[in-house]
């Protein structure tokens, strides 16, 4: 089994990672949080932990991984200074972390609207900002990876079905339990190389959409 740290464990969508992937045949997580009393609560659901901070040092939380998933966040509430820290300098040293330590695919999850950061409204911008540094960053390095840009995340149910586009030009909104199963299919060994495109909730399935998308380029609805 491979093991996958994931990023941003006790958020959202990294809860659903955690769900998903410690029922998987195929890979064991590794929750990476900041308080014992939060490591103690996975420990008790059987999810092995490791402390660490973003905003400290952390490498030690990738020795022996094979994967990794950034699904860390700063949060809507934060300001300018809590963004910068998180979503660009902690995911940037994350990818550093990963170099250092062989792991093996970087799966990021960014946002719609990084690629044109610098166009978006000013209650957004600094934010994409951040995203598109780490993004960009993470494009530089010799690390196999996957940059996944979803839409407005929602709680609605888990479809299995996506569309997915280098970049659309429609508003749109996905699940986030839709996006933790792109993130996680993105893992799978049959998808090598390097992969950056964005997802809205759809009607393909998300191993045909995906498939498809990677073969022709093309937007796939």
């Amino acid at each position: 089994m491979e093991k996958v740290l994931i990023i941003g464990a006790n958020g959202n969508v990294g809860r659903i990672l955690i769900e998903n992937l410690s029922e998987h045949p195929d890979y064991s997580p590794v929750a990476m949080v900041r308080k014992e009393s939060q490591a103690e609560e996975l420990k008790n659901k059987g999810v092995s932990t490791v402390i660490a901070d973003l905003e400290e040092n952390f490498g030690h939380a990738f020795q022996g991984m094979d994967k990794v998933i950034f699904a860390a966040g700063s949060g809507a509430k934060t300001g300018k200074d809590k963004t910068d820290l998180v979503d660009k300098k902690g995911a940037i040293r994350s990818v550093d972390f990963s170099i250092k330590y062989g792991v093996r695919k970087f799966i990021m999850l960014s946002s719609r609207g990084a690629e044109n950061a610098e166009k978006a409204d000013e209650t957004m911008q600094h934010y994409l900002l951040a995203k598109k540094a780490a993004d960009e960053y993470l494009k530089s390095t010799n690390l196999p990876y996957a940059i996944v840009r979803p839409g407005a995340l929602t709680n609605g149910p888990a479809t299995g079905k996506i569309k997915i586009a280098n970049i659309f030009n429609e508003k749109g909104d996905i699940s986030r339990k839709d996006v933790a199963a792109v993130l996680i299919h993105m893992l799978d060994h049959g998808i090598d190389g390097t992969q950056v495109f964005e997802i809205l909730s759809g009607k393909v399935e998300i191993e045909d959409a995906v498939r498809l998308y990677l073969k022709t380029g093309q937007e796939v609805t």
